[in-house]
Parts: structure tokens; sequence; C-alpha cells
């Protein structure tokens, strides 16, 4: 069964969001993962940093960062707000 995910308006993610902090996976360390926590430093969700870089696709280096944070803002799943 697959389901929709519904993402929060940014204005509202930015709201929520406290960090999006970059660690390894306790699974496999040979991978990247930036994981989004709330204000009251709950866990939201993780993205998979190789997917990002994949996904934000070619840009300035010095811009890649702050792209990347836009994207996870802008792909915060509605459920969050539950946390």
């Amino acid at each position: 069964m697959s389901e929709d995910i519904k993402f929060l308006p940014l204005k509202e993610a930015v709201q929520i969001v406290g960090a999006i902090q970059e660690e390894e996976d306790i699974h496999n360390q040979d991978r990247q993962i930036l994981t989004v926590y709330n204000k009251d430093d709950k866990e939201i969700c993780w993205f998979d940093f190789e997917e990002l870089e994949k996904t934000v696709g070619e840009c300035p280096k010095d811009q890649k960062k702050e792209m990347i944070e836009d994207y996870i803002l802008k792909h915060i799943p509605d459920w969050a707000r539950e946390i």
C-alpha cells in the first residue's frame, strides 16, 4: 500500500525545525545522513546525503549547503507537527 506524503508549508517547517545534523548511518558507516530535529531536540526525519546531492544537482559549491537545507525544509512531512 502506497501512501502519499504531504509536506509542511515552508513557513511552518522553518518554525518547527531546530537543527539539521550531519551524522553517520549507524547501519552503514560509509553512508552519511542528515537528521532533522525539532526545536525540542526530537528527531523528525532523516535524508540520505548522497541522494540529496543528486536531487539538488549541480550548483556552485558555496551554495550547495543552502540548496540542500532549502530542499529539506520544503520536504518536512506534515506528521512532524505531531512530534
